[in-house]
């Protein structure tokens, strides 16, 4: 069924036999294929209503081959070097959250409540900055869990941390910045974002405590574009004399604290903004906590910053959609929000497991970086092999993976990234097998 639904021989929308019937007509016991409808249901090849059965998702869709894909960092489009080939089995792109764990009953629940309770004026137009009653409880929930220092009025609401940083750009870009640093390796989805606002990104070393502030100052610019609680895609955190020489910088950094959520081995380390606010501006989202189809985020900037912001976010869509973010507030009011995550850190975790398992089995001489927290993990291997074509190897296996080399500025080891939040564990553990039978051919 698995194999249908990635053809396209089963259709988005197909309604798939019920257990007892399939059962009876493979001659097998009912808990066979209910374990069977539960994997797909996992892999979110399927979806599964009361009283509307089981039935083919859109997820599952064959997608065309194409030489253009989407960075799951930031949303922004990028240019792949070489054509996505087709054939693809298992696709471990990194930042592609768990869609089949969506809080589908949560979420109704909230809704209802939501609707049951709002009244006319929470459906016209509003602050552009967000609904008051979602910036209320987002600062709560980000001093609780982050401790960042904000008060509602401080919270802008926008879709994703990709508007966050295009509002930054424009306008930084209006106050004269056209040169903004970024870590290097770093999101590329990132950079192609600035440059498509007119600013250009200057890498900045990363090493194995963070970001080289010494590369930073020495690179001359006045604002910097970090993630420094689990850097992409080394998983590297920075580390504390780093923290307190960049605090110690004049300039303004902007964190983007985008896995915030999935820590499972250790505490995660506070934000930055804490520590500095009237010098970071600050940027989250839910798209790898619920969905990034939600387009639901923040930014926490400077006082001298916010009003620009908020004209730039006035400009560019009036605020978004009102019903979605009083949702979202009912969902941090009443814990459900904190509940799902916790479910979700632990079904991540066997995941990350299960692909570790794998790679220490298959390809013991591999190094394997970043596993501490987020959605995906850096595998280094013997050799000098270019990434880009171990890539290609892998996807001739049938295994989608990024290259290292695809996030970086200057020439650097290579090595693959490798995200474990949108597979189950039994179809990890078979896709590091695969990768280690690719990069066995390339050695």
């Amino acid at each position: 069924m698995r194999a249908a639904i990635r053809a396209g021989r089963l259709a988005p929308g197909v309604r798939v036999p019920a257990s007892r019937v399939l059962a009876a007509d493979l001659g097998v016991s009912r808990g066979v294929v209910v374990e069977a409808y539960q994997r797909l249901l996992d892999e979110g090849l399927v979806t599964a209503r009361a009283g509307a059965g089981t039935v083919v998702s859109t997820l599952g869709a064959a997608a065309p081959p194409s030489g253009v894909t989407t960075d799951r960092r930031t949303g922004a489009g990028i240019r792949l070097p070489v054509p996505v080939p087709a054939g693809i089995r298992y696709d471990l792109s990194p930042g592609v959250p768990d869609l089949s764990a969506f809080p589908r009953a949560a979420w109704l629940r909230a809704e209802r409540a939501v609707l049951d309770g709002s009244t006319g004026s929470d459906l016209g137009y509003g602050d552009p900055g967000g609904h008051p009653v979602l910036r209320r409880e987002l600062a709560g929930w980000l001093a609780r869990s982050r401790g960042v220092r904000a008060e509602p009025d401080d919270v802008i609401v926008v879709s994703g941390v990709a508007q966050a940083l295009a509002l930054l750009m424009q306008t930084l870009r209006a106050n004269g910045t056209t040169e903004v640093a970024v870590e290097d390796p770093g999101s590329r989805g990132a950079r192609d974002q600035m440059v498509h606002w007119g600013v250009r990104p200057v890498g900045v070393p990363v090493d194995d405590e963070g970001v080289r502030v010494d590369a930073l100052r020495a690179a001359g610019v006045d604002a910097v574009v970090l993630t420094p609680a689990h850097q992409f895609p080394t998983g590297v955190v920075l580390s504390p004399a780093r923290r307190r020489d960049l605090l110690d910088w004049p300039g303004l950094v902007i964190e983007d604290d985008y896995d915030a959520e999935h820590r499972y081995d250790r505490a995660p380390v506070a934000a930055l903004q804490a520590s500095a606010a009237a010098r970071v501006a600050y940027a989250g989202s839910t798209s790898k906590s619920l969905a990034p189809g939600m387009r639901l985020g923040w930014l926490i900037a400077p006082a001298r910053l916010r009003p620009a912001l908020l004209a730039a976010k006035h400009a560019s869509d009036l605020g978004n959609p009102t019903l979605p973010q009083l949702v979202l507030a009912r969902l941090l009011a009443t814990g459900d929000y904190e509940r799902h995550l916790r479910a979700v850190r632990t079904r991540q975790r066997r995941r990350r497991d299960a692909l570790l398992d794998g790679l220490r089995s298959h390809l013991p001489s591999a190094r394997v970086t970043g596993v501490a927290a987020g959605l995906h993990l850096v595998v280094t291997l013997p050799g000098d092999t270019p990434d880009t074509e171990l890539a290609l190897a892998c996807a001739a296996e049938g295994v989608m993976v990024q290259p290292l080399s695809w996030h970086r500025h200057a020439p650097g080891p290579p090595g693959l990234v490798l995200g474990y939040a949108a597979s189950t564990p039994d179809r990890l553990r078979e896709a590091a097998a695969l990768i280690a039978s690719a990069a066995g051919r390339r050695q």
